[in-house]
């Protein structure tokens, strides 16, 4: 069902949103020359060729010295070394191929986000925690977009707004074009590495919110929503288009709640 009407339920949700934790000191006093500073040995390597790619030093498509080379340079052993290695690799930053080198990866953003895609496809999430992240990135790049989307592109998301009036009854093919709707907005940001991380946190709970795009008034309510920001993209109003995405979070939210609720009940 739709939401009252002046009813923000995403306002509701960042208003009271938790303190983040305290961060703890990395590390501790370990004996020898692995025990630089508080944070780990394999944190410190990892770091020190993250600074080295970041300053050029390392480029895409370079090979690694061997294990045996950087020990030697960096005065560790190879347990903290493969350690670094092995989470760079995780990263997306390094390449490893049985019996060869690590070499610096291509550093696309659709790489570096893929472990992040995989472990949110996964993993256990809380509702409020994942729309709450939603917030903090989409509205950055719908900003972004409002700001630097060239006349071409705002008229295509004009479009696909305009456009999806035509599937108030068929939730699957308003679900394509919903998703072309947004990938539009990311990509007119020219953030790639944002809008990568935005279609990561956009695919999770795919699952439920299928059977939201399915409850009735839905669609019609979106549709709305999705024609309020792009109106206010095309004008390069940033205010409008973010508080116009706000809301249409939180219409998104409240459906998918509901549509869990009505799932449980059955």
């Amino acid at each position: 069902m739709d939401a009252p009407d002046g009813h923000d339920a995403f306002g509701d949700l960042i208003a009271a949103g938790r303190k983040p934790a305290p961060v703890k000191e990395l590390g501790g006093n370990v004996e020898g020359r692995e025990s630089i500073g508080r944070q780990p040995i394999a944190e410190q390597v990892a770091k020190r060729i993250l600074s080295m790619i970041k300053s050029g030093n390392l480029k895409s498509g370079d090979r690694m010295p061997t294990e045996q080379q950087m020990g030697i340079a960096f005065g560790i052993s190879r347990p903290p070394l493969r350690e670094a290695l092995k989470a760079l690799t995780l990263m997306g930053v390094l390449d490893s191929r049985q019996g060869r080198r690590y070499t610096v990866t291509d550093l696309s953003p659709s790489r570096l986000v893929a472990p992040f895609n995989s472990m949110m496809s996964f993993a256990e999430y809380d509702l409020n925690d994942l729309f709450h992240s939603r917030a903090l990135v989409d509205m950055e790049l719908v900003r972004l977009c409002t700001l630097n989307a060239a006349t071409d592109h705002r008229q295509r998301i004009m479009k696909l707004a305009v456009d999806g009036d035509a599937f108030h009854d068929d939730p699957v093919a308003f679900r394509l074009i919903d998703l072309e709707f947004h990938q539009a907005l990311n990509d007119g940001s020219g953030n790639r590495m944002l809008a990568a991380i935005a279609q990561g946190l956009y695919d999770v709970g795919l699952d439920v919110r299928r059977v939201a795009s399915a409850m009735p008034g839905v669609i019609p309510k979106s549709v709305r929503q999705h024609c309020e920001v792009a109106e206010a993209v095309v004008a390069g109003d940033v205010d409008a288009a973010v508080q116009a995405y706000r809301r249409h979070l939180g219409h998104v939210l409240e459906t998918t709640i509901q549509s869990m609720a009505d799932t449980k009940g059955r």
